[in-house]
């Protein structure tokens, strides 16, 4: 049998995830957490195969949990609306078995779930063909100096940190600005984190 806790914000999907899976003859559903943090204590307590978390949850997201719970030997599927590269990448870095979206089919879900325990890797396709597309057009000096000002870093800072000049920094940052099509440093910070360039 395999056991499986939920980890979803919206009750009424959660209720009907967890009758969904139930209904399943290989599958129960041991525990419902309203958030990442609750998804964690559940994991502790039942030791379930697999954990399905949404992203986006109060307290903690799906992604944080996702990383905490990275070599615990719980597979954890994320099931979620959002087809964002970004989250996709970071959901990949944290060893996630499944990243399937909720408009896909529900038999699909059943179906992963015993994919993922026979060991395989399931990622909704449209997410894939993000993931080749989106490469970062910035070069390694660039994405330094931008993470430096993502930690709130002025250019006199960054300057004497990377010991290069001040007008240096400035040439920097108006390249990445031009890279990435956006107008300020606050819009480049954004886009990066949304696409999962930042370490």
């Amino acid at each position: 049998m395999i056991q499986i806790v939920i980890a979803e914000d919206q009750r009424m999907v959660l209720g009907a995830l967890g009758l969904l899976l139930n209904l399943e003859d290989d599958m129960e559903v041991v525990g419902k957490a309203g958030n990442g943090k609750e998804a964690l204590t559940l994991v502790q307590q039942y030791e379930p195969d697999v954990c399905i978390m949404d992203i986006e949850m109060p307290e903690m997201s799906g992604l944080e949990a996702a990383e905490q719970l990275k070599g615990t030997g719980v597979k954890v599927i994320i099931l979620t609306t959002f087809a964002r590269t970004g989250y996709f990448q970071r959901a990949l870095k944290a060893g996630v078995s499944a990243y399937l979206l909720k408009d896909s089919p529900s038999e699909e879900l059943a179906s992963s779930i015993r994919s993922v325990m026979a060991g395989r890797r399931v990622y909704a396709p449209e997410l894939m063909d993000d993931v080749y597309s989106e490469e970062n057009p910035l070069t390694e000096r660039e994405k330094e100096v931008l993470e430096l000002v993502a930690d709130g870093k002025n250019t006199k800072e960054i300057a004497d940190q990377l010991s290069i000049k001040a007008g240096t920094v400035r040439n920097y940052i108006s390249t990445i600005l031009e890279k990435l099509e956006v107008t300020n440093r606050i819009e480049a910070i954004s886009q990066s984190k949304e696409k999962g360039w930042f370490k």
